[in-house]
């Protein structure tokens, strides 16, 4: 092993994930280690690759999504194409996420206009009930 290669332990005490989820993106054709025997070992590309990954997850982008943004990186225009089309899928998810946020804020509100109610009507039962 050299300084420009990593162990399957050491990408995962660097990225904090699992060895099987290191497998699954492999067989998902995400990364590609260098295998050596049964050892897997994670050159810089799949260190920046995994980070892509994880930062897209994070995202809410598909694993399919993600495959195909870094598949694109070897078009040959400097990324140009990757980085209009990562922006173009980041709008969207934006826009989703933002639309998710705007329910869950009004879910969150009429939750807390029940829960009043339900204080209301609970402290209405001890008053009712002090009063026999």
């Amino acid at each position: 092993m050299t300084e420009e290669t990593l162990t399957i332990r050491q990408m995962c005490d660097a990225f904090d994930v699992t060895p099987r989820t290191l497998r699954f993106y492999e067989a998902k054709e995400l990364l590609f280690p260098i295998r050596d025997g049964q050892k897997r070992l994670f050159t810089r590309r799949d260190r920046a690759r995994l980070k892509l990954i994880l930062r897209g997850k994070r995202f809410g982008f598909s694993l399919e999504e993600i495959r195909q943004l870094l598949n694109l990186y070897d078009v040959g225009d400097q990324q140009k194409t990757q980085f209009e089309r990562t922006y173009e899928i980041a709008q969207g998810h934006l826009s989703n996420m933002e639309r998710q946020r705007e329910e869950l804020d009004e879910a969150i509100a009429d939750l807390k206009a029940q829960l009043k109610w339900g204080e209301r009507m609970l402290a209405s039962f001890d008053t009712n009930k002090a009063a026999e």
